[in-house]
């Protein structure tokens, strides 16, 4: 007979899924830590992946460099702006 899945608190998951997301540690790391099994912290976190895409230092780092390049687009038309304004005024002037 099988055993039953063994249940374990969200605040337990949620501290196992942080440790290897923000850590940087590895899946067996934090399983010998919680006294877990690899495979179980392993599939938490590709659970919380799922759930929460944009929480990946992956999916950070690409939308800061879009964000990047987006005020970088705005401060270049920006400053075209302000040429052409200080041109107009000296021409009225």
């Amino acid at each position: 007979m099988s055993k039953k899945p063994a249940k374990y608190s969200p605040e337990l998951r949620a501290e196992a899924v942080r440790s290897v997301v923000e850590g940087r540690r590895t899946y067996a790391e934090v399983a010998r830590d919680f006294g877990l099994v690899a495979e179980t912290v392993r599939n938490w976190v590709i659970a919380e992946k799922k759930r929460n895409p944009g929480q990946t230092d992956e999916t950070r780092d690409a939308i800061d460099r879009a964000r990047v390049a987006e005020m970088e687009r705005r401060i270049r038309e920006l400053e075209q702006e302000n040429a052409f304004l200080k041109k107009a005024a000296a021409f009225f002037a």
